[in-house]
């Protein structure tokens, strides 16, 4: 079938299966967002502390910024960081993660789909195993398939089947990877950290979580589930976005020296692309010194969410999670894609989430909650409901 013919038939069969996806256009304003006019609470983004809506923060940075060189507001690195891309704002940036996580190693990327495609890649070997959860995001399926390593997948959570692939493997390869997320972006739960730090200690395996989802939001200083955990130094690799919590663009990994310096020259995904623009580098920098004190605002986001997801319980409906994600979850891909038609009727902004992002049978809308919203907010949501 020529090439054109198979692309209009698989697009066909999409639409037929209620998958179709396609972009909208949106303007963002505070909490809300205009859809074709008409403002909606935004109950679709992964900007979890709410700082989208406080323009203020940004007056103060350009303000700050006033007093600094002007190339601090340049809107391109020109080039790569190995060659002449690696520009003051970088230094600066790593140095504050690295602080965060107590004086930790760190390296900045373009984005949270850079790290997860370039790190197992450049670390991995054809003798190394890599186990991955099997709800992990597409970005390290990705890495995975890109990199020469044998792998399997454990059922989600079940770290019972994952200690029982460990027993089988552990003597049969050089070096096992165990790779996670640690709060899952479509069900909002989260990842058993302590075991599985007993578990790659046991088994003598590398750890690598990739916190996108919680960092912000969990810990005394935002840093995520493994701060919450105090387990920041037992984790072989962290990753963690700028582009979510942290209001945003790149991302970053915390690791030792040693493994930062192989990254540096073995990381594709870091070596072969152009550097994030100085302004954006200097922007993270300065919205992690403000979310670091933001822990009643993490307080408020995780009470919002608490509140949901009880008042969706209690209404008969399903859900699971323990975090500032709450899935809605209602079965099949029609089902999700009217509920989500009439909740946008009835002023909230939700989209439907049908597979392969999760689960055949599983499909739903998912909202995903703001430091920035009330509780009024949220009786509203149910009230809907």
């Amino acid at each position: 079938m020529k090439l054109k013919d198979r692309l209009e038939k698989e697009l066909d069969d999409l639409k037929l299966a209620d998958q179709f996806r396609f972009l909208r256009q949106l303007t963002p304003d505070g909490t809300h967002s205009h859809l074709d006019g008409k403002p909606l609470l935004n109950l679709s983004s992964n900007d979890y502390l709410g700082l989208s809506a406080w323009p203020q923060l940004r007056r103060e940075f350009y303000e700050q910024m006033e007093h600094t060189a002007d190339d601090a507001f340049a809107l391109s690195a020109t080039s790569s960081r190995l060659l002449t891309g690696n520009h003051p704002g970088y230094l600066r940036l790593e140095d504050a993660v690295s602080q965060m996580y107590n004086n930790r190693d760190s390296l900045v990327f373009n984005s949270g789909y850079h790290a997860n495609v370039g790190i197992l890649p450049a670390l991995t070997t054809r003798k190394d195993l890599i186990l991955s959860d099997k709800l992990n995001h597409a970005s390290i399926i990705d890495g995975i398939r890109l990199s020469e390593a044998e792998f399997k997948r454990y059922p989600h959570l079940d770290l019972d089947k994952l200690e029982a692939i460990l027993q089988k493997e552990s003597q049969h390869y050089d070096n096992i990877f165990i790779i996670t997320e640690s709060v899952f972006s479509m069900d909002g739960d989260i990842a058993d950290l302590p075991r599985l730090v007993d578990l790659k200690e046991k088994y003598d395996a590398m750890l690598i979580i990739d916190e996108a989802h919680g960092v912000g939001v969990f810990g005394e200083r935002g840093c995520g589930v493994c701060e919450e955990h105090n387990l920041i130094d037992k984790i072989d690799i962290i990753i963690g976005t700028f582009g979510k919590a942290f209001c945003s663009a790149g991302a970053y990994a915390v690791m030792d020296k040693t493994i930062r310096d192989y990254l540096i020259n073995k990381m594709r995904s870091l070596i072969f692309t152009t550097g994030l623009p100085p302004v954006v580098v200097n922007w993270s920098r300065f919205v992690l010194g403000k979310t670091i004190k933001m822990q009643s605002n993490r307080n408020h986001l995780h009470s919002l969410a608490e509140k949901l997801r009880t008042g969706i319980r209690n209404a008969g409906g399903e859900t699971c999670g323990k975090s500032q994600i709450v899935p809605y979850i209602v079965g099949s891909n029609t089902d999700a894609v009217k509920l989500a038609e009439k909740l946008r009727e009835a002023g909230l902004m939700v989209f439907p989430i049908r597979p392969p992002t999760v689960p055949k049978g599983s499909a739903r809308v998912r909202f995903s909650l703001t430091a920035a919203m009330t509780e009024q907010d949220i009786e509203r949501i149910l009230e809907i409901l």
